[in-house]
């Protein structure tokens, strides 16, 4: 199963939209997990249009109606696989630890806000940030994660958008 990944979209804002490349991969997914700050209903269902079923989060810049229609934090079972999904991860020290207690039964937690991509392990699980498609911020390059999905087996692959 291929999952596409990402997070910290916050669309629309200018003439800014998700990247050709971004695009090309949410319709070449089989699922599609957003970890929060969409920002608009708008970019919900951009992302339902692909055509791959989609989980969200909301996140702390998202509006009113995503902060009602979409949770806080949420597990995806997928293939033999179980992620945990959150936007905001609290701060850097302690936060492996941290997302490992807070997903216990999880075999990755996926998380957004920073808007610094992340691939790395913790305690038997990975811990995923895709970073932001749209928005860098203190990052070097807008990024996304395409992830592999086979099993019990979890590959992800940080993709580079800029």
């Amino acid at each position: 199963m291929r999952l596409a990944v990402i997070a910290d979209t916050h669309l629309p804002r200018g003439g800014r939209a998700l990247p050709a490349a971004c695009r090309e991969e949410l319709v070449r997914a089989q699922a599609i997990i957003h970890a929060g700050d969409l920002t608009s209903r708008a970019v919900l269902e951009e992302l339902r249009g692909f055509g791959p079923p989609v989980w969200a989060v909301h996140g702390n810049a998202d509006d009113p109606w995503l902060r009602e229609t979409l949770p806080k934090e949420l597990v995806v079972e997928l293939d033999q696989v179980r992620l945990g999904v959150v936007h905001i991860p609290g701060p850097a020290a302690g936060r492996a630890a941290r997302l490992v207690r807070r997903f216990p039964a999880c075999d990755a937690v996926i998380y957004g806000h920073t808007h610094l991509p992340v691939i790395e392990r913790s305690a038997e699980r990975w811990l995923l940030n895709p970073g932001s498609p749209t928005e860098r911020r203190r990052g070097r390059f807008r990024s996304m994660l395409v992830v592999e999905i086979s099993g019990q087996l979890i590959e992800p692959r940080l993709l580079r958008l800029s």
